[in-house]
């Protein structure tokens, strides 16, 4: 049944949003004209993330923190996420390969379509993209791939930037705040732990399913950690300490209005 267009939600002007899939192009054209030269490329895998949390943990983050970023900028778009990555062999599986529901790809496909995403929005009019990964897989390959485009444009003055804080001083400053609050290496763990669980409760409840229990490891259930500590408050704090440090690196590597 089709629904009549009264019904529906038309935005006569441009919508409040910093996400290039949620604009028209010649709103992103305004934006650009008014300033926009800054853009930011996410990455986030598709992998298994224990019994009670959501394949795309990792999207649901990195989209949060992306508009958090991009709104503190004051002069930046966020790409659409990207949510193939390498996670593993496909055949025989290894790593999260082994659960259903996790997707992998090459390390080289995965730096091919990061390459032609910055080349996209390089023809668009964007002076400083942002690669910024919230998987481990994809680090290497963003750190490559920024290094790469920067030596070959750098008469053009676009410049690529691997913001490798997000993921690794983010993350390391609220492991040793929990660990300052209490908590051991043990129930914080690695995977769909602690950590994990608490930061996809902080920007999307909805995808933590009510049944948590303890890790069983990561061989067994996918889980390396106790999921069942975590609180949207901890998580809250979390993804500040995130947020916070890929800020503060942004700021070494590009002039912010």
């Amino acid at each position: 049944m089709l629904m009549s267009l009264s019904s529906l939600t038309v935005f006569s002007q441009r919508p409040d949003t910093v996400f290039i899939e949620e604009l028209t192009w010649t709103e992103i054209r305004d934006l650009l004209d008014d300033g926009y030269s800054t853009v930011i490329i996410p990455t986030a895998g598709t992998e298994q993330n224990g019994p009670h949390m959501v394949t795309g943990k990792h999207k649901y983050r990195i989209n949060y923190g992306s508009e958090q970023i991009a709104r503190a900028l004051g002069n930046a778009l966020v790409a659409p996420v990207m949510t193939y990555v390498p996670e593993g062999r496909v055949d025989p599986p290894s790593g999260h390969m082994r659960f259903p529901g996790t997707i992998s790809i090459p390390s080289d496909t995965f730096e091919t379509v990061l390459e032609y995403t910055a080349r996209s929005l390089k023809q668009h009019g964007f002076k400083d993209i942002l690669m910024i990964g919230d998987s481990g897989p994809n680090q290497a390959g963003m750190r490559k791939v920024s290094e790469g485009l920067s030596k070959k444009w750098a008469a053009s003055g676009v410049k690529v930037h691997y913001i490798s804080d997000w993921y690794g001083v983010g993350v390391s400053r609220f492991v040793s705040w929990l660990k300052e609050m209490g908590y051991t290496e043990e129930q914080i763990g690695t995977h769909a732990g602690l950590t994990d669980t608490a930061l996809l409760l902080a920007v999307a409840p909805e995808h933590v399913r009510s049944v948590i229990q303890p890790g069983k490891g990561i061989d067994v259930d996918g889980v390396y950690g106790d999921p069942t500590l975590a609180t949207r408050k901890l998580g809250e704090k979390g993804m500040e300490f995130l947020v916070e440090a890929a800020l503060e690196q942004i700021s070494t590597l590009i002039e912010t209005p």
